[in-house]
């Protein structure tokens, strides 16, 4: 008798393993969002260079790479 109570509290404390995990994944950051020092300071840079028309358009690019 005592081995199925042990086997139902394995089985609960699944369970609420399983409600763990669901909350996590549900809750957790996805790190591709977060950006470093470094990724923030060349986005800055980026945003400046393109206020201040250093940048070129996609197009212009492309037709630059023949592609």
């Amino acid at each position: 008798m005592s081995e199925a109570i042990d086997i139902r509290r394995v089985y609960d404390e699944i369970l609420e393993l399983k409600k763990d995990i669901s909350y996590i994944k549900k809750n957790m950051i996805d790190p591709d969002i977060i950006m470093t020092a470094e990724e923030g300071k060349r986005f800055d840079e980026s945003i400046k260079e393109l206020q201040q028309g250093k940048t070129s358009k996609l197009s212009a690019l492309k037709k630059e790479l023949g592609i």
